[in-house]
């Protein structure tokens, strides 16, 4: 069993500097890739607070505003627009975390 647990930790540590290792070199050829340095690329996400507290978003170098979230969600409910899909995963998620609940308790009121 001890063995066993070694071979086991010995992989698992060997998989794990293996994915940071494969990190690591796909961020190397992204830079080589690229060629050059760019003050001009444009980070993907940028949050900025302005001196009045209110915060500025921009994604790939476009503004997002609240308001525009709130136009889009305004158009949303006009379409009426409904996701079988997402309903379904909704009523699934809830139905496994009320599981989770009921079984971490029960489990808790027996070690108790």
């Amino acid at each position: 069993m001890k063995m066993f647990f070694l071979k086991f930790i010995l992989l698992a540590s060997c998989l794990f500097v293996s994915v940071l290792f494969g990190m690591q070199l796909a961020q190397d050829g992204i830079h080589r890739m690229k060629g050059y340095e760019d003050a001009n690329f444009k980070e993907v996400l940028q949050v900025n607070e302005e001196n009045d507290g209110e915060i500025e978003v921009s994604v790939l170098g476009n503004e997002v505003s609240s308001h525009d979230l709130n136009k889009k969600k305004e158009k949303l409910e006009e379409m009426k627009a409904y996701n079988f899909f997402s309903n379904i995963g909704k009523k699934f998620a809830e139905t496994m975390s009320a599981l989770t609940e009921k079984t971490l308790q029960l489990l808790t009121d027996l070690l108790s």
